[in-house]
C-alpha cells in the first residue's frame, strides 16, 4: 500500500543495503536520498533523458521509473561500481580525449549505456553506438564527440 514503510534489502554496488522504504519509492530516490549515491542524476524523472541510468542485473535501466521494491534480490550497479573496470576507464579516457563532456550532467547515464554496449559488442559500428545511446539526452553536445568517444574506447580496448 502506498505510504506504508516496509523493510527491504537491495544490493547496490556489491553491498547489501537494508532499507525501510515506501512502496512507491523509485530506485533513483533510494540511491540518491537514502544511500547518498549521486552519480545517477534526477533529470526528467520520467524515464526519457537517461541521466539516471544504472545497471540492474547487467542491463541498463532508468532508475527514475524503476520501483525500488522491484530491485530486491537483484544486482544494482551505478557508475561508481565501475571505477576500476578497464572498459569504463577506456570510455572515460576517450570521452575526455574526444571532448565528449561539457556540463557533465548526462555523462554517468551515457557511460553506463556505452559500457553495456561494449560489453555486448566490443567492436560496434556507428549505427550500433547511435542505437545504444538513443535513450540518453545531452543538451550540450551534438552527440558526435560522444559517439566518437565510444568508438575510440572500443578501439583502445581491442589494441
Amino acid at each position: 500500500m502506498m505510504g506504508e514503510k516496509a523493510m527491504m534489502s537491495i544490493n547496490v554496488n556489491n553491498r547489501s543495503q537494508a532499507l525501510e522504504t515506501d512502496g512507491h519509492d523509485t530506485l533513483l530516490t533510494v540511491l540518491r536520498d537514502e544511500l547518498g549515491i549521486t552519480s545517477p542524476k534526477r533529470g526528467c524523472n520520467q524515464g526519457v533523458c537517461g541521466s539516471c541510468t544504472v545497471m540492474i542485473d547487467g542491463t541498463p535501466q532508468r532508475s527514475c521509473i524503476t520501483l525500488s521494491a522491484s530491485c530486491e534480490n537483484k544486482q544494482v550497479h551505478t557508475l561508481d561500481f565501475y571505477k576500476d573496470d578497464p572498459t569504463m576507464q577506456a570510455l572515460q579516457n576517450q570521452f575526455y580525449n574526444c571532448g565528449a563532456v561539457q556540463c557533465g550532467f548526462c555523462t554517468a547515464g551515457l557511460l553506463i549505456s556505452a559500457y553495456a554496449l561494449l560489453k555486448d559488442n566490443p567492436a560496434p559500428n556507428l549505427k550500433d553506438v547511435q542505437n545504444a545511446l538513443s535513450g540518453n539526452i545531452c543538451r550540450c553536445t551534438g552527440y558526435r564527440k560522444i559517439v566518437d568517444g565510444v568508438i575510440a574506447a572500443s578501439k583502445e580496448l581491442s589494441s
